[in-house]
């Protein structure tokens, strides 16, 4: 029978050796190297430059990237791993790798042609340059099909002309995947995708955010002044750019999924270590049911996080349609990693609220989660779509 089938076959749910030991890896360089100046950068509002080129030398930033670009070769699933262990000590430096190796590169890897391939990818997988992904607008944000960025076409070149707002990582990248109207009578069928370079005239930085949460990753305004792109710089045709973009958020949202998972580890392991701790009327507070019931709770959607995540992951490395997928995994992680973040706090009582302990931090790093990479309200919305077809 199909079900004995499936039984004798088994499905194993355990990490294969060699992803335990690049999971180790990341978790010793995450206790090693982030770990210690985790608060200096969040109050600093501070870009950890040297993790990140350190991270680089991991291969992280080109995790998934085949070795002959100067990628790890990884599957999505072992990236995956990487990216929990490293937010599991600090979501900012998470959402950094996300940024660029889930949108910037993935964009480029997906949809640039051989040449493009070949002169943008081996900087960017290797990290000698950081990328960045152009997408929001400050009108524009769940709506990108209402963006106001033009490229026109003049000659062997677009010009280039809007402002990019919540840019992760701008101003630290040299390349940029940047989105934008080639056809402003099409709505979402005129958007077109370019890569644009940073020293390229009338490309700048403007306003840094300073944000409730998630402070040491790099979110500024990016803005584009009659920027000459070469015609060559097109990703794909003109009119593409849309639907590559929510490629590219299907298997971004993946990476969410995976830094939101780390965030609700961290902030549970950090939990149990207070719960051990900490003496209450005469024994630690962990022997209290209360305790043990939030401490159960959070363990148990943490798994099923994760659980979801890998398995949007796999089906990613299989090649296979991911869009349902993608946002169930975004949309459940996410809304764990809140409610655990906010029962971390509770746990902790008082001391929860106090910047000395790390699940201060947490509480205000996880809120993003459910807004970047589209919001818990447009993930729903992707997930009723895909169920009423």
């Amino acid at each position: 029978m199909g079900s004995e089938t499936a039984l004798e076959s088994g499905i194993d749910f355990q990490l294969t050796e060699e992803m335990k030991m690049m999971q180790q890896a990341a978790r010793d360089f995450a206790e090693a190297e982030i770990k210690p100046h985790v608060m200096k950068y969040d109050e600093a509002q501070e870009f950890p430059m040297a993790v990140v080129k350190k991270m680089a030398e991991l291969g992280f930033f080109g995790a998934t990237i085949p070795t002959e670009l100067g990628g790890a070769g990884l599957s999505p699933l072992e990236f995956v791993v990487i990216m929990e262990e490293i937010s599991r000590i600090d979501p900012s430096v998470g959402l950094t790798l996300a940024a660029h190796s889930g949108l910037c590169l993935q964009h480029i890897a997906m949809f640039a042609n051989d040449a493009q391939k070949k002169q943008y990818i081996p900087d960017l997988a290797t990290g000698k340059k950081i990328g960045s992904w152009c997408l929001t607008e400050p009108s524009s944000g769940s709506d990108a099909s209402g963006m106001k960025t033009t490229a026109v076409l003049h000659d062997d070149h677009y010009v280039l002309n809007g402002a990019k707002t919540f840019i992760t990582n701008g101003s630290h990248a040299s390349t940029y995947v940047v989105m934008a109207k080639t056809d402003t009578s099409k709505g979402s069928s005129g958007i077109s995708a370019f890569i644009v370079e940073r020293e390229m005239k009338g490309v700048s930085v403007g306003k840094k955010e300073n944000k409730l949460g998630m402070r040491a990753s790099d979110t500024v305004m990016m803005l584009f002044d009659s920027v000459r792109v070469p015609k060559s710089n097109l990703l794909g045709k003109e009119g593409e750019g849309f639907k590559q973009a929510l490629a590219v958020l299907d298997g971004g949202r993946i990476g969410i999924a995976a830094l939101s998972v780390g965030l609700a580890q961290g902030a549970l392991d950090a939990s149990i270590k207070y719960a051990k701790e900490r003496q209450q009327f005469g024994k630690p507070i962990g022997e209290f049911q209360g305790i043990q019931f939030k401490l159960a709770d959070m363990a148990t959607e943490i798994q099923a996080a994760r659980l979801l995540t890998y398995r949007a992951a796999f089906e990613k490395a299989q090649g296979r349609n991911i869009n349902l997928l993608a946002a169930e995994a975004k949309l459940f992680a996410s809304e764990v990693a809140q409610r655990v973040a906010t029962e971390a706090v509770q746990v902790h009582g008082g001391y929860g609220f106090i910047k000395e302990f790390p699940v201060e931090k947490y509480y205000r790093d996880v809120k993003l989660l459910t807004i970047g990479e589209g919001t818990s309200e447009v993930q729903r919305m992707v997930i009723a779509k895909n169920l009423l077809k």
